[in-house]
């Protein structure tokens, strides 16, 4: 697939309920910046907070925290610590799971599952709503969950 400079000037995200367009002026965004931003939009979505909480939390705009969450700007190493510290997770969190092309080879079952299922709106709603349960009553639905998944 032949990709001109012009279509290259774009960055293609799901943004809401919609796929949006967005100008990144003459650079593709860096695959780690594309994975920093989306670890800061699964951890934000995961403990319910808001773009503008967020922004607030570090003294920026919630846009800046839209441009970070895409890939379309850079997070400075003293910003990405401030967005951990406002999320209560370390700097490392957010470079975790990014592997080189040969580590990312599947392995083992757990390959079979999307690399991007944390990215996915449901797929956090569906953690927090876990997460939400009363712990014994959360361990039986794992319990039951691990069973399901045994016989599928």
């Amino acid at each position: 697939m032949h990709i001109t400079a012009h279509a290259r000037a774009f960055h293609i995200d799901w943004v809401g309920s919609f796929w949006a367009l967005k100008k990144l002026g003459n650079r593709m965004p860096h695959i780690v910046d594309v994975h920093v931003g989306k670890r800061i939009r699964q951890r934000r979505w995961l403990i319910g907070m808001t773009q503008q909480k967020l922004a607030d939390m570090v003294g920026i705009k919630f846009q800046q925290i839209q441009k970070y969450e895409t890939g379309a700007n850079r997070v400075s190493a003293s910003r990405l610590w401030d967005i951990g510290e406002a999320m209560g997770v370390p700097v490392a969190f957010f470079f975790d799971g990014l592997q080189s092309e040969q580590e990312a080879k599947p392995k083992d079952v757990a390959s079979l599952v999307p690399a991007d299922l944390l990215s996915d709106k449901e797929a956090m709603d569906l953690v927090r709503s876990y997460y939400s349960i009363p712990e014994n009553q959360r361990r039986r639905l794992f319990e039951l969950a691990r069973v399901l998944s045994d016989v599928a």
